[in-house]
């Protein structure tokens, strides 16, 4: 199963796009601060990547504020052309 599910903020938005096909797509940013357990001990625990959203998705967090924090929900895949996974972004909401 590949799922994620992330608090995060959005630390940067690109303008929004237009796939070829016509569907709204926003790349984004996100960040994650938490404090975990792990070992018997408490980690800090920072993180960032990168995101992106279709649709409906895209069009309504290109109107979202920079720094705002959100739960995110979607699954990792690498681009075409890169080594990393990006988050996609299935829902979400205010945190």
């Amino acid at each position: 199963m590949n799922r994620v599910v992330l608090s995060a903020r959005i630390a940067e938005a690109s303008a929004l796009r237009y796939t070829p096909a016509g569907v709204p797509a926003l790349d984004l940013r996100l960040e994650h601060e938490s404090e975990v357990e792990q070992a018997g001990g408490r980690r800090q625990v920072k993180a960032a990547l990168k995101a992106v959203a279709f649709g409906a998705d895209a069009e309504t967090l290109a109107r979202q504020i920079v720094g705002s924090l959100w739960r995110f929900d979607g699954f990792l895949a690498n681009p075409r052309n890169g080594k990393h996974p990006v988050l996609h972004i299935q829902q979400f909401q205010q945190d």
